[in-house]
């Protein structure tokens, strides 16, 4: 049977590829599932220190599979899928969602869980759960106003128009665009760029980030002063090879 989640391995950072080429990845409890499993592992794998979210072949995902949708699909729980991007959203290192192609309603609640997105120039991003009679169970309704704003997120709730890579960019859904022929070798120099850094700090930096997110400035200057959690075991190494006063 084919993998529904791909996981790559690379130089301290892994790659997950959503599976499902025939179908646009549309996602099924059996991809979430799988999806589940690899953040589960990625938690406690001190290997890896930055993940990468994206789908196979011609975009990220379609969005939810409404066939699957419209057969009643069994989940374990109802905020089984809404619990599974919390645990994404919260790993203690930092997840980047690579878009290309659409990234439509449950796609774009699965992108939004990743710290942030960047965007192939071919990206098209929308939420169509009004066109269905839906509305969103997976996160879209908290994730996307903190992302762009209340009146942004209203905007493509109600009318469930398509943007484009441009537009997305503008708004602040994603943090920056890439023509598609580069966008292999930014997703890699990225996470590269990262991984260089500290994994202390990126864990601790996501703690204080999620413990402080809209609390007023005084308060979140308080719990950053209260709770921060001062320096990593690898500070001297790092400060004495930037100073040149490392062993030879």
């Amino acid at each position: 049977m084919t993998d529904l989640v791909l996981r790559e391995d690379h130089n301290g950072w892994t790659l997950l590829t959503l599976n499902r080429p025939d179908k646009l990845n549309a996602l099924t409890v059996s991809m979430f599932r799988e999806l589940r499993q690899h953040i589960a592992e990625l938690r406690k794998d001190e290997n890896i220190g930055c993940v990468v979210l994206r789908g196979a072949g011609k975009c990220f995902s379609a969005g939810h599979d409404l066939a699957d949708i419209a057969e009643g699909e069994a989940v374990p729980s109802r905020g089984w899928h809404s619990e599974t991007l919390r645990m994404m959203e919260k790993l203690p290192k930092p997840i980047i969602a690579a878009v290309h192609g659409h990234c439509y309603t449950g796609a774009l609640e699965v992108a939004l869980a990743a710290d942030f997105i960047i965007a192939s120039e071919s990206a098209r991003f929308g939420d169509t759960h009004a066109k269905w009679a839906l509305t969103p169970i997976w996160g879209m309704s908290q994730r996307l106003p903190r992302r762009v704003g209340s009146a942004t997120a209203k905007r493509l709730m109600f009318s469930a128009d398509m943007i484009n890579a441009e537009e997305a960019v503008r708004i602040g859904l994603a943090e920056y665009a890439v023509p598609q022929e580069n966008f292999d070798a930014e997703i890699a120099s990225l996470a590269e760029r990262i991984v260089a850094n500290s994994s202390f700090s990126h864990a601790a930096n996501k703690r204080l980030l999620e413990a402080t997110d809209s609390d007023p400035l005084d308060a979140g200057l308080q719990w950053e002063v209260q709770e921060n959690e001062g320096a990593g075991p690898d500070m001297q190494v790092r400060i004495a090879a930037f100073t040149g006063k490392g062993k030879a």
